[in-house]
């Protein structure tokens, strides 16, 4: 691959540096490199200062590039040990250059070491880092049951856990990868719809009112009210908003285009800087 010549058009936009398209690349990059790419390296293909790149990846995306590239080593790792072969093959095949950095690793970040985290699992999930931070998204067989937002990606697989406490989670980036990036572009610069097969599970009204928010279009808004109000339960704002609250799958069902009566961006599960950010984009792509 010339990953060069896949990071090289992102560099400029019209005689400055377009820092979101340049990290995305440089996210790209890192998850599509087995080893540990050094910061340097990655700069010259960016185009960019290493002491920038480091600066702007760390204040932008909450890590830096090489905290970045261990977790996703820490990925691979999980995914590995569900295949045959010892669990220092595991280690090595996950890029790790040592046992030690990986039991250090594991544990720190899962609470076990590599031996402990095998098992025939249920649920698959890939997380990387978005323009919000950090993105984990789970799916089952049927689809994606889980998509979320957080600071700190051992923080987002315990909310996982705790959401799914009988299931057996697995990485699976085979699988989920190419639905994570057409999210993250999502994210990055709202296009159209993202028509993603989902796995929802709530009860009869909790499904009404997330069907409702899927025909939200974007660039819009509606008021609890007002889905209420569609739904034939004028009286039920409440209930609504506590639907809201339950959604487990962040813009594939848009809960984040309901505001308040008054058009106040009220609670959002991913906290309300990431809602605002959200609208705002979309009501930019909407303006175009």
């Amino acid at each position: 691959m010339n990953t060069k010549a896949t990071m090289d058009p992102m560099k400029k936009a019209q005689g400055h540096t377009d820092w979101p398209q340049v990290l995305m690349a440089v996210c790209r990059h890192i998850e599509r490199d087995e080893g540990m790419p050094r910061l340097t390296q990655l700069a010259t293909q960016a185009g960019v200062s290493a002491s920038e790149l480091q600066r702007q990846f760390t204040r932008r995306l909450g890590v830096s590039p090489k905290a970045y590239a261990q977790a996703l080593a820490l990925h691979r790792l999980t995914q590995n040990l569900r295949q045959d072969g010892t669990a220092l093959d595991a280690v090595f095949n996950a890029g790790y250059e040592s046992s030690a950095a990986a039991y250090a690793n594991a544990s720190a970040a899962l609470g076990a070491a590599p031996g402990q985290l095998r098992g025939a699992l249920a649920i698959g999930w890939w997380m990387g880092l978005s323009d919000l931070g950090w993105m984990l998204l789970a799916a089952t067989g049927r689809g994606v049951c889980w998509l979320a937002f957080g600071e700190q990606p051992g923080a987002l697989l315990e909310d996982l856990r705790a959401a799914f406490p009988k299931a057996r989670l697995h990485n699976d980036e085979a699988r989920l990868y190419g639905w994570f990036e057409q999210v993250r572009d999502f994210v990055l610069l709202p296009r159209e719809a993202l028509d993603l097969p989902l796995d929802i599970q709530g009860t009869a009204f909790q499904s009404r009112v997330w069907r409702a928010l899927r025909e939200i279009p974007l660039g819009g808004t509606l008021s609890y009210g007002a889905v209420a109000a569609k739904l034939g339960e004028p009286r039920a704002s409440r209930a609504v908003a506590s639907a809201c609250a339950s959604n487990r799958i962040a813009m594939l069902i848009p809960c984040h285009r309901v505001v308040g009566a008054d058009g106040r961006l009220s609670g959002y599960r991913w906290g309300p800087e990431r809602k605002a950010a959200l609208l705002q984009r979309e009501s930019a792509t909407k303006a175009q």
